[in-house]
């Protein structure tokens, strides 16, 4: 055995970053990150879509771009094109966090007397400009750490989560139209009750895979969970496969179809966001490079931090170019890698060529985005708790003093109250309407100011390591 299969084996590796396995072995490796990701990547799209109630084919047409993006985004990540770019086996996907504040965002547009389609020029518009935000702060990486503590981290994730639930909890009723004609007394409670029950077979389905002693079954349960739920809401009749008689055979990216608009007055949310989304992706990298045996330190390290950070604003950017919503690296692939031993870059080519091609391909995002609200909302209802546990485990790794406390219950309180009670902004002054039009924007600036006001250093609260990869909010 070389030196470097030795060093390999010592890592726990089959294929080092550097390595070219097999055709066979790559493509075996690169399904296996799909079926953790596929799923991950249409949600953001596909709950943003259906809460606003954007009509099939808009909706069909930006879960294509979110795959269509992340295929290339993911290719940029794993290349590295000149300083773009970590150089190693980080798959990227849609974002999680931004879910909560576009919704506001989308909700406020369409509560002026707008129509839904109408926002998503706004939408994508403030995804544009934020992007700038994350590309130019890549190379002033150790400062920003001082601002976005993993205290605060913790919280905006936390947040995120918690906020979420309501959503997921209307789409497991049937969501909020359905809900809206149960209230007026025009549906039965025996409809609502139906959808309740398919969303929790989904929810038990997912819990049951789960808990399987085998890898390959729980890594794929909210794939198999979704399709089982849709699979017997096909059989109940709540799936029309008609409604894709007309899908064309090939989707056409087109820049801004739906055109570009901007609002500085709700842009601060966006921009936090991508600030948080910044250090977590940090954390992602450096956990990438562990699973990969590569360095934890120095410049090839730095360098990989910065070029990696870049590409994650570079490929929010180009999501919103294509319509679809900011991208960031995925945490779960780094367990592929411990999984399969195979960390090698090469396997990323085969995820963006496939991830590409299902992005060109109508149909498929056309029957994902028939999944009706029940099913989706079983799938996201674990999702969100899952993202509220992972910022609970961040705030978890601080020492939480007396200090610390304090930032913690007027934050949360913050943005919970916000979230529970949104027509308070109504009395605020206008100014004020977009910091509190989400309470992720609120709570979470909340506790920056709080960070820094109230005694003490917000530097004694910097752990010397990134958050671990698995308190990601797009972790499974």
């Amino acid at each position: 055995m070389s030196n470097t299969s030795q060093e390999l084996a010592k890592q726990g590796l089959i294929y080092g970053l550097r390595d070219k396995p097999p055709f066979g072995e790559a493509l075996f490796a690169a399904v296996q990150h799909l079926m953790a990701i596929v799923v991950s990547i249409m949600t953001p799209a596909l709950i943003i879509c259906s809460v606003m109630e954007i009509n099939l084919a808009d909706t069909s047409y930006i879960v294509s771009m979110s795959l269509l993006v992340s295929g290339v985004a993911t290719f940029i990540q794993v290349r590295k094109i000149g300083f773009v770019g970590s150089g190693l086996l980080s798959i990227q996907g849609t974002s999680f966090a931004f879910i909560g504040v576009l919704l506001a965002v989308g909700k406020g547009h369409v509560a002026a007397g707008n129509s839904p389609e109408s926002a998503l020029p706004l939408l994508f518009g403030l995804c544009f400009v934020g992007s700038f935000i994350e590309m130019i702060c890549s190379r002033f990486i150790k400062p920003l750490r001082v601002l976005i503590t993993p205290l605060v981290s913790g919280v905006v994730v936390t947040l995120i989560g918690m906020t979420l639930i309501s959503s997921a909890v209307k789409s497991c009723a049937g969501g909020q139209p359905l809900m809206d004609s149960f209230f007026k007394g025009t549906v039965g409670a025996e409809v609502i009750r139906n959808n309740i029950f398919l969303a929790i077979f989904v929810i038990v389905t997912i819990l049951v895979l789960n808990s399987m002693s085998n890898r390959w079954v729980r890594m794929s349960s909210i794939f198999v969970g979704l399709v089982a739920g849709y699979g017997v809401a096909a059989y109940l009749g709540q799936v029309d496969l008609g409604a894709l008689k007309e899908t064309s055979w090939l989707v056409v990216p087109v820049p801004f179809k739906y055109g570009f608009a901007f609002d500085i007055s709700v842009f601060f949310g966006i921009a936090l966001l991508y600030l948080v989304t910044l250090v977590e992706t940090i954390g992602d990298i450096t956990a990438t490079s562990l699973v990969s045996g590569e360095p934890l330190e120095g410049e090839v390290y730095l360098e990989r931090i910065s070029g990696g950070v870049f590409a994650d604003g570079f490929n929010s950017l180009l999501a919103a170019v294509f319509n679809t919503f900011p991208n960031t690296s995925f945490s779960q692939n780094n367990g592929i890698i411990q999984l399969t031993g195979v960390a090698s870059r090469h396997v990323g080519y085969f995820v963006a060529a496939i991830l590409t091609i299902l992005g060109l391909i109508p149909y498929f995002s056309g029957l994902a985005a028939l999944i009706p609200a029940p099913v989706l909302g079983g799938a996201t209802f674990l999702m969100f708790g899952t993202v509220a546990a992972s910022g609970i485990r961040i705030i978890a790794t601080q020492q939480i003093d007396r200090r610390g406390t304090l930032i913690l219950a007027v934050s949360l309180a913050t943005g919970l109250g916000v979230s529970f009670e949104p027509g308070l902004i109504k009395v605020m002054p206008q100014w004020m309407h977009g910091m509190l039009s989400s309470g992720i924007i609120a709570g979470g600036l909340t506790a920056i100011i709080l960070n820094f006001a109230l005694p003490g250093s917000p530097s004694e609260y910097i752990s010397e390591k990134p958050a671990d990869v698995s308190m990601r909010p797009d972790t499974q």
